[in-house]
């Protein structure tokens, strides 16, 4: 059946119109309030919870089918991890109160200036944030320890919003709930930070061979040895340029200023 398109007026002909798109002309009725219904919210959830299942169980793969073009079924990456890291971000701050935590961990520590306390405070508090800022930096970084291994610095930022998604994901299923049990137990519960520290290369090394499935193991743990090296010299470079700014502000403030930046005894 033929139907003149509300948008553009081209005849055509089925749902919509192959000028423009626009759907075919439907009454709004109850119908159609809930078939609206059942797209935004089923449709929407369908690839979601897909992505999700996909990620837990082949990280690596995910991307790579994405990647190479299968993308019907999956949520966009970027906005993937942007829903991840506000989900990470409430559970940390509303239910497990990680900001309160780690603000008096980082204040018990004699040996750390007030500045310190609140400069390592403000990354531990809203590190989701940061590394969702920080993508385009990974990709780079990723982009130059896999330089000539086929894929452009665009497709690491989806890359790196994956592996990003795969390690908010993570913490949400694995970390949190420990960390919220021992939240008032300040050894067990840095201990766990640690430890999921300490995992990080291993889920890079299992997310990269899935994208590179035919390399070496060997040749892909060397690469994000790489990766994590330069990761690691930058970060500390970053935080010499934080405590050179912050010396400066302090001098420029007197003596409270230098109280600020002095360790406490």
């Amino acid at each position: 059946m033929e139907n003149n398109c509300k948008n553009c007026n081209i005849i055509f002909t089925g749902n919509f119109c192959e000028n423009c798109g626009q759907k075919k002309y439907k009454r709004i009725d109850k119908k159609y309030i809930w078939d609206e219904i059942q797209y935004t919210f089923l449709h929407t959830n369908k690839g979601f919870l897909y992505s999700v299942k996909s990620l837990l169980k082949n990280p690596g793969k995910t991307a790579k089918e994405f990647i190479e073009g299968n993308r019907v079924n999956h949520y966009k990456p970027i906005l993937l991890t942007f829903v991840l890291s506000g989900i990470s971000a409430f559970i940390s701050f509303k239910i497990i109160g990680l900001n309160e935590i780690m603000g008096d961990f980082y204040a018990n520590q004699k040996l750390n200036s007030e500045f310190m306390n609140d400069y390592l405070t403000f990354i531990s508090s809203y590190n989701s944030f940061i590394m969702l800022l920080s993508i385009p930096f990974f990709a780079f970084f990723t982009k130059i320890a896999f330089y000539n291994w086929g894929h452009n610095y665009y497709e690491h930022i989806v890359m790196n919003s994956y592996i990003l998604s795969f390690y908010t994901l993570f913490s949400i299923i694995f970390t949190y709930p420990f960390m919220y049990y021992f939240k008032h137990d300040d050894s067990v519960f840095m201990s766990i930070s640690s430890i999921q520290m300490l995992l990080t290369p291993l889920l890079l090394i299992w997310f990269f061979k899935e994208i590179y499935p035919d390399k070496k193991l060997l040749h892909i743990i060397l690469r994000v040895a790489l990766s994590i090296l330069v990761m690691v010299v930058t970060f500390f470079l970053l935080l010499l340029v934080v405590m050179i700014g912050g010396f400066i502000y302090a001098m420029s403030n007197g003596p409270e200023g230098l109280k600020y930046l002095s360790p406490k005894k």
